[in-house]
């Protein structure tokens, strides 16, 4: 597994954690329409996408899904140390993140979302 599916795989049960628990009432409703959602990770020397069903499971898989709704892209250095310390004051100097979003669900996701992944 390459490096950026397994930091992504690492974070799998807490994100699994901190959504399902959200799907459930009237709230949960609108949680729902954010989903599913995937997110593209691509640096110079792999990709990874992370999608979350509407039950709020996660799976990470090597490579770019398609339909996605995120893509970031980012220097191997850079992506993998926000990853592995989700804390912006770790992750080496250079250039941000560059994020496309495909949907509009994708960039309101990613808007409350992106600190989780220290982006």
């Amino acid at each position: 597994m390459a490096e950026l599916e397994s930091l992504l795989t690492s974070l799998r049960p807490e994100i699994e954690s901190q959504i399902k628990p959200h799907l459930r009432g009237l709230f949960g409703g609108i949680v729902r329409g954010y989903l599913p959602q995937v997110w593209a990770f691509r640096t110079e020397t792999e990709s990874a996408s992370l999608r979350v069903s509407s039950e709020g499971s996660v799976r990470v898989s090597a490579g770019l899904l398609k339909d996605h709704d995120v893509m970031i892209s980012w220097s191997q250095e850079q992506m993998t140390a926000a990853l592995r310390t989700r804390d912006r004051t770790k992750i080496p100097a250079g250039t941000a993140p560059s994020v496309e979003f495909a949907t509009q669900k994708g960039k309101t996701a990613f808007s409350f979302l992106r600190s989780r992944f220290g982006l």
